[in-house]
């Protein structure tokens, strides 16, 4: 006679081997020098087509103010990539 799926021998749940290496933990600084850099650059844009014509050092910078505001953004991003 047949066997019944019920006699059959289950698998073993597959368990990793435990390991010793520690989880990386991120600087401290990482978060808020992200975040800073970040609200800096989009600020730095947003005031620039806001107010850019009133603030003297901007009027002087001209279209250089969208490479400062992009740079923050950039900046924020490449640190994003180091956080655990």
């Amino acid at each position: 006679m047949p066997k019944s799926s019920n006699d059959r021998k289950k698998k073993a749940v597959y368990t990793p081997p435990s390991s010793s290496v520690k989880p990386k933990v991120s600087p401290r600084w990482l978060a808020p020098t992200m975040i800073a850099s970040f609200l800096l650059g989009v600020l730095w844009i947003g005031v620039y087509y806001i107010a850019g014509a009133k603030v003297p050092y901007m009027q002087d910078l001209e279209n250089w103010n969208l490479l400062i505001g992009f740079s923050g953004i950039i900046i924020a991003v490449l640190l994003s990539t180091r956080w655990h």
